[in-house]
């Protein structure tokens, strides 16, 4: 007996990575899983959904860079 087929995941450099060697990649799935992974060890992967990953980013925005001066 066979398992369940698995689909290939299209990856998608995310726009903030920008030329840099340290991107994220982003990809979803029909099921509405996004799935995150860096570029340092893209056999790590993170899995939520839309609105926690939404909130995350708006919350992460809301703060102040550590960057800026």
């Amino acid at each position: 007996m066979r398992g369940p087929a698995v689909q290939a995941i299209d990856w998608q450099k995310s726009t903030y990575s920008g030329d840099s060697s340290n991107c994220v990649y982003v990809a979803t799935t029909p099921t509405g899983a996004v799935h995150l992974h860096e570029s340092d060890e893209p056999d790590v992967t993170l899995t939520t959904t839309s609105p926690p990953l939404r909130a995350l980013i708006r919350s992460l925005k809301a703060q102040p860079s550590p960057h800026t001066t």
